[in-house]
């Protein structure tokens, strides 16, 4: 179960290049894990270029910022190339991850309920403890927030 100040569960996914990602190798930097509903869509493209535009904030701060959905890896590098993206999108296509962070959930649109991911942001710190949990967090101004937050935790 996920719980403030645990250990945040580690994970190995293909990012954007198809190059294997693995979690625990970013000891030593903070982590802003985000998981989004789906590459180029109006509020996941808000949220990854504001997360972008920080950039440079976010590597001061000893920080990667690191998005995960359950698109594959062709989705996420259009995605990232058509917009510019400087954040690490992974592929989480068969759910493991988003189910181990508790973002796979049912949602309600129009009267119809559905399986879906969460937007959701978690802050680890350099020791991989999990600091940060938001769950349902809305896309616009989160990446300045999240930065705070960051700051907080230095």
């Amino acid at each position: 179960m996920l719980q403030l100040d645990s250990p945040a569960p580690d994970f190995s996914l293909p990012d954007a290049d198809m190059e294997m990602f693995k979690l625990s190798k970013l000891r030593g930097k903070k982590i802003v894990l985000y998981f989004y509903p789906k590459d180029d869509t109006p509020g996941c493209t808000v949220e990854a270029i504001e997360f972008s535009d920080l950039e440079d904030e976010f590597i001061k701060q000893n920080t990667v910022v690191v998005g995960v959905s359950k698109d594959d890896c062709i989705s996420h590098a259009a995605f990232r190339d058509k917009h510019g993206l400087a954040v690490i999108l992974l592929a989480d296509v068969d759910g493991k991850i988003c189910e181990k962070y508790k973002v796979w959930q049912e949602k309600e649109k129009d009267g119809i309920k559905k399986m879906g991911i969460v937007r959701s942001t978690f802050l680890i710190d350099s020791e991989g403890v999990l600091r940060s949990m938001q769950y349902g967090v809305v896309a616009k101004g989160h990446a300045h927030e999240v930065l705070g937050l960051v700051k907080d935790l230095s």
